[in-house]
């Protein structure tokens, strides 16, 4: 009888084990590094998941060759705050009740339950810079210092005279000439690359969060210049698309608000534009990143991860930002290097979310997982993008306000009990809700069980214009 050959995964862990062994080093100095490549409001728009096709990620696109990329991977939340919160603590916003942004993190998330905090504990170095958590310029005052090596305060130069802050709706008029040094994520890589190419003698986990393409989108123009405005196509889109939905997903799209604006204003084109341009900005600093690791002595015992933290909507649904539970809200990149695991250039479709992370680096690092997280490893699929595969990606948008997203349907009960379905098989822009069909029972029934039965209710906080639209 054959001996069962070990996987990729075992493979890669026994030959640490034996060069440590053989060293004489510790086995933390001979665990995987990780380098951790948050970005903000990256929808699926990029190269390797073709969702829209006049978008130019080549960087990105060379980052998915290298590894296993996923085209069915989801946020916990659609929004910045409590998408963060629950990746990097591994508790959901139903548990933990941060269900927006106007919930601080820190009052739901405890020290040291964090992702960077457990492997501090077993003996890494982490630093990180830019916007990891909600918050990106004030440094070690906005996350948890005991969880951090480093963590210094973002840097921009303002070589065009001054850095934007504001804009005018979604499109930057660009009233001066912006050079790429102007903006705080030219400085977060810099910082992230001089980290990952210091000697020391433990493993890092280096997080390099990137804030683009997050509004303002002003870019340097030369990003502009790669789609010319005559050239910009609109997303798929239908004028009756909320005709079906309850009133319920019909608020949640505020037909009257952004979109409004753009109809009346004819800048819906601009906006798109502006959009592509900034991600085009995102994607050359992925290319520095990328450049320095594949450089690096490091290179090949150190794990990539790169993830959006949520989607965003372009006028699809009528819609525009993030807060929704519909596809272009909830999907994003999502991209495993990890040496000895993964194998260069595959593709998985299996249903992911991002409770997924803090699991899955745990074991590739070997490390006991916590006893309070709640996703579950994805190391299957790294090892095998097409193993067999039960698990469901679940995102929550406010209290009792939840999306189930399997292999093929997409389904969205509201707090008021009202429903969504759509058949991504047929329907992968989620034209038409299947919910008061009867033949769907069945399907609904089944996603449904995935639902969370216990919901933490939210505590009170006073909205503001920031934490509404950030």
């Amino acid at each position: 009888m054959k001996s069962k050959r070990p996987s990729r995964r075992t493979a890669f862990v026994l030959v640490i084990l034996l060069s440590t062994l053989n060293s004489g080093l510790s086995a933390t100095a001979k665990s995987p590094n990780v380098l951790f490549i948050p970005v903000d409001d990256l929808n699926h728009w990029v190269g390797y998941t073709g969702r829209n096709p006049q978008c130019k990620t080549p960087n990105i696109d060379r980052l998915a060759a290298m590894g296993v990329s996923f085209t069915n991977a989801h946020c916990a939340a659609p929004a910045c705050g409590p998408s963060r919160a629950a990746l990097w603590s591994g508790i959901r916003p139903h548990s933990s009740g941060c269900y927006v942004n106007g919930d601080p993190w820190k009052r739901h998330i405890k020290e040291g339950l964090n992702l960077n905090a457990h492997f501090r504990k077993n003996g890494y170095y982490t630093a990180a810079m830019g916007k990891t958590y909600h918050s990106s310029a004030s440094g070690m005052k906005s996350v948890y210092a005991s969880e951090w090596d480093e963590y210094p305060p973002t840097t921009r130069e303002n070589s065009a005279g001054r850095a934007p802050t504001k804009f005018e709706g979604y499109h930057e008029p660009l009233p001066l000439d912006l050079h790429d040094k102007d903006l705080p994520d030219w400085h977060t890589v810099d910082f992230c690359i001089d980290r990952m190419n210091q000697e020391r003698d433990k493993p890092f986990f280096i997080a390099c969060g990137l804030i683009k393409p997050h509004l303002p989108w002003a870019v340097p123009r030369k990003y502009y210049e790669m789609y010319p405005r005559e050239n910009v196509r609109l997303p798929p889109h239908r004028n009756d698309d909320l005709d079906d939905l309850p009133k319920a997903g019909v608020r949640m799209a505020g037909p009257e608000k952004d979109h409004a604006k753009f109809l009346k204003s004819g800048r819906w084109k601009d906006a798109v534009q502006s959009y592509l341009a900034t991600i085009a900005y995102v994607d050359m600093n992925v290319g520095r990143l990328l450049d320095a690791y594949e450089a690096s002595p490091q290179r090949d015992n150190t794990i990539i991860v790169f993830w959006g933290d949520h989607g965003w909507h372009l006028g699809e649904k009528q819609h525009w930002r993030k807060f929704a539970l519909w596809e272009e809200a909830t999907r994003t990149p999502f991209i495993w290097v990890a040496p000895g695991v993964t194998k260069p250039g595959t593709i998985c479709d299996r249903p992911v979310d991002f409770m997924s992370i803090y699991p899955t680096l745990c074991e590739l690092a070997t490390l006991k997982p916590p006893e309070h997280l709640e996703g579950k490893s994805i190391v299957p699929l790294l090892e095998n993008p097409k193993s067999s595969w039960d698990g469901v990606a679940l995102t929550t948008h406010g209290y009792l306000n939840h999306a189930i997203r399997d292999g093929r349907y997409r389904y969205i009960r509201y707090a008021d009990g009202t429903e969504e379905l759509y058949d991504h098989k047929n329907d992968s822009y989620e034209f038409t809700n299947l919910a008061g069909s009867t033949d769907m029972v069945a399907v609904k029934e089944e996603l449904a069980a995935h639902l969370p039965k216990i919901n933490k209710k939210p505590t009170k906080t006073t909205p503001t214009k920031k934490n509404r639209k950030e």
